[in-house]
């Protein structure tokens, strides 16, 4: 159940921005060598994303977004990224299983040649095409390293594109997607599914209205693109006050239930029996898992 909330991604070539991400509070930074970064200053970006995860290896949780597997940067991305402090890549624009075996593939060489623990590197990817949602389960399921997976849901991003929907902060229109993305992750055993980014980073009233439309379904987290989206991002995928205290209380009733006999009881009206408290146990663990 453990995993980030808020996902900072800030440019990878961008020394100034890399320097402050770690005093705004993100659960975990993402260093982008992907669409924010011009082809010229790729080698920059490398550079400096590498400087910075074994510089800091020790206090944030950082990943690194590479480039697609068709644009031929791929193998470089990972030839220099890939060091001890790395805990994960996002790999975006994944499309199939086959493409995520071969991604495992090229990571499990550098492990092997730079002594690092078999298997240390995640891999995270980014759902951002018809190909991509359609062959979710087969996607997800391609290798133990992934153990989390984004809905490429940013308004004006490759998904909309390709689909050509009319996007709201609501959400409607990306409800199948968000969906069918939820379903293959859970049925792949992944447990952490996050939110694509908020585009507009002056509509704080759209961004909670997005976040909650997400984490109604059952998400866990949302990419932030600016450092003003990480407490609106942390304080909407973290359960509340009043969630915790109900689920307490249920595992309360149901233990009192079973030591006298019973697995069934009520709690504020409610059924409670074996699937409501592992429900409530299931809450409380994610909870538990957020406490810094």
């Amino acid at each position: 159940m453990s995993g980030p909330r808020s996902l900072l991604i800030m440019p990878a070539n961008r020394a100034d921005m890399l320097a402050k991400a770690p005093s705004y509070g993100a659960d975990a930074l993402i260093f982008d060598l992907e669409d924010s970064v011009p082809v010229a200053e790729k080698p920059k970006g490398r550079e400096l994303a590498r400087e910075f995860i074994e510089k800091h290896k020790a206090t944030n949780s950082i990943y690194v977004r590479v480039n697609a597997l068709q644009t031929g940067m791929l193998q470089d991305d990972l030839e220099a990224i890939a060091v001890d402090g790395v805990i994960g890549i996002r790999f975006p624009k994944a499309e199939s299983g086959e493409a995520i075996r071969t991604v495992d593939a090229m990571l499990t060489e550098l492990e092997r040649k730079r002594s690092l623990a078999q298997g240390s590197i995640g891999i995270s990817p980014s759902l951002e095409s018809a190909k991509g949602v359609w062959f979710a389960y087969e996607i997800l399921s391609a290798s133990p390293r992934i153990r989390s997976v984004t809905a490429g849901t940013a308004q004006d991003g490759d998904l909309q594109t390709d689909l050509g929907y009319t996007w709201t902060a609501e959400g409607n229109e990306v409800l199948y997607v968000r969906s069918r993305i939820l379903l293959a992750a859970r049925a792949a055993g992944v447990e952490h599914v996050l939110d694509g980014s908020y585009s507009n980073i002056r509509d704080p009233e759209g961004l909670r209205i997005c976040c909650e439309a997400a984490r109604k379904l059952g998400y866990r987290g949302k990419s932030a693109i600016h450092p003003n989206q990480i407490e609106t991002i942390n304080r909407t995928f973290t359960p509340t006050a009043q969630e915790l205290d109900y689920y307490r209380r249920v595992i309360e009733a149901f233990d009192a239930a079973v030591a006298c006999g019973s697995a069934a009881t009520t709690v504020d009206g409610k059924l409670v029996d074996y699937a409501m408290a592992a429900m409530a146990k299931r809450v409380l663990a994610w909870s538990d898992s957020l406490k810094h």
